[in-house]
């Protein structure tokens, strides 16, 4: 081209339509895209930039996609916690009113003639069993007991003196005095003695002293003795009780400790005679106590007294068989396996109830899966909150079990027989109770399960919207500026254009010439 020359004013006009094209091709690139960098060529920084924020952005959302799928695994396993919850109730409903109903069947029974204590009224089966529960229909005869006669009062013993003899056979000679100590018991008397005294004048002293007469003489010998039993000696005033013939103590005293009084055994009555009883049929009322009192019967049958009937309640669900008693309804202790009474239709009833809403339960825990994971039967589900793996949750049962009728431990299969007590229903009801307790805990786990989901989804909406943001405001351009940059970059067009065909003019001149 460098053969053809263009003027100075042509070749400015056709550079600045070139600058302007392309200004409008660029412009035109970020109205159709609404990035101002869609290259690194654009700008480098902001591109690499935006591209890891919307590469972190894309993780997190997928991310969103599995805590979305993990929440309503949840839910439905909550869905499921909330039925057997319900299921529970109802089964515990069921249970109540069998404990309420009380339809025993009963029967009355007229007692024969002439029972005697070897026929018997017999029970089986019921709550009883197979083995027979016997009741005699009469007494038997008993011998009496002959009368005891008591035993006489026993004597007393008389109490012992105590006494001590041989004591000073003459007297205190003249000049000569001193102290003796007499022991009554445990106490210590001091008798001052003067010379000359005798043993009637010693005994004297002593009497005084002591306050009352334990010493006189004998045979002109002093004695000393007590009465009251207690022990009584005598000794001078060294300790001595022995000394010369100047002294009151001549030879070596001898005590003799006495003994008090001893009480002689209380007479005894004896037992009167108790006489026999004949042999003889039990009342009616006599049978009642009896039934209603054996151990065995207990809480399985009742009897009570209908206008002189014994009248016989099957508290069982099972049929009651009685021997001993006829088809008709009289007691006759030999008849059998003819007098029967119905179980309690209710309960038996009940019992089925119960048990259809036990597999409803199973069935519960079976149906709350989602997208292939069921919580209730012990699944594991992990969701993981960021992109690197770091942060996750692993929800599941406690102890990773299946929420079922055997972890609840709930019967297997309720027979009609186990509703025959009210003390079996009230374990049942325990039973019932506890895996309430244990459901609403393992709901309530969930619960909180969830609301960490649910909290984390919530962030990581708000952390992918901030990276968004950020990478837009590094890529995205301002439509409005961008739209008014075309319409001025147009303006600019046109006016060249213009500015060019003007200074083509000088040339067509040249070719009018020309022609």
């Amino acid at each position: 081209m460098a053969d053809i020359n263009l003027s100075k004013a042509v070749r400015s006009n056709l550079g600045s339509l070139q600058n302007t094209a392309a200004l409008m091709s660029k412009t035109s690139d970020r109205l159709s895209t609404g990035n101002k960098v869609n290259t690194a060529l654009d700008n480098p920084t902001n591109f690499f930039t935006a591209s890891s924020l919307n590469s972190r952005a894309g993780d997190l959302n997928n991310l969103m996609d599995s805590m979305a799928n993990g929440i309503k695994t949840i839910e439905a396993a909550n869905n499921g916690l909330t039925s057997i919850t319900k299921n529970l109730e109802s089964m515990q409903s069921t249970l109540r009113q069998a404990r309420q109903d009380k339809s025993f069947q009963t029967t009355s029974l007229t007692l024969g003639a002439n029972l005697t204590s070897a026929q018997n009224l017999s029970f089986a089966g019921g709550a009883i069993g197979s083995t027979p529960v016997t009741i005699a229909l009469g007494t038997a005869a008993t011998t009496g007991t002959p009368a005891v006669p008591g035993t006489p009062a026993g004597a007393d013993t008389p109490a012992v003196t105590s006494s001590v003899t041989g004591v000073g056979g003459a007297a205190i000679d003249a000049g000569t005095a001193g102290d003796v100590v007499v022991t009554v018991g445990t106490t210590d008397y001091t008798v001052s003695l003067d010379a000359g005294d005798d043993a009637a004048a010693v005994a004297g002293k002593i009497n005084a002293e002591v306050g009352f007469n334990v010493a006189d003489t004998d045979g002109g010998q002093l004695r000393l003795q007590n009465a009251a039993g207690t022990g009584i000696s005598m000794a001078d005033a060294t300790g001595n009780v022995a000394g010369t013939t100047d002294q009151i103590l001549g030879t070596t005293p001898a005590e003799v400790a006495g003994s008090p009084l001893v009480a002689g055994t209380p007479a005894t009555t004896g037992t009167p005679a108790v006489p026999g009883t004949p042999a003889a049929a039990k009342t009616v009322d006599e049978l009642v106590n009896e039934i209603n009192n054996k151990a065995e019967l207990k809480g399985k049958v009742r009897a009570s007294n209908d206008d002189g009937k014994l009248r016989i309640e099957n508290l069982s669900t099972q049929e009651l068989n009685i021997n001993g008693a006829s088809s008709t309804g009289v007691v006759d202790g030999t008849s059998s396996g003819v007098n029967k009474v119905t179980g309690n239709t209710v309960r038996a009833g009940l019992a089925e109830q119960f048990n259809e809403l036990r597999d409803q339960l199973d069935k519960l825990s079976d149906d709350a899966s989602f997208n292939g994971i069921n919580l209730l039967r012990g699944d594991k589900l992990k969701i993981t909150f960021n992109e690197t793996g770091t942060s996750s949750i692993d929800i599941q049962t406690k102890g990773e079990k299946s929420v079922d009728s055997t972890s609840l431990k709930l019967k297997t299969t309720l027979q009609a027989k186990d509703l025959d007590s009210d003390a079996s229903i009230d374990k049942f009801l325990d039973d019932v109770k506890t895996a309430l307790n244990d459901v609403r805990s393992q709901s309530s786990a969930f619960g909180s399960n969830l609301s960490i989901v649910q909290n984390r989804q919530d962030f990581t909406k708000a952390m992918i919207d901030t990276l968004e943001t950020g990478a837009g405001n590094l890529t995205l351009a301002d439509m409005n500026q961008e739209a008014a940059n075309m319409m001025a970059l147009q303006t600019r067009q046109s006016l060249a254009q213009s500015t060019l065909s003007m200074a083509n003019q000088a040339d067509q001149g040249v070719l009018q010439l020309l022609r």
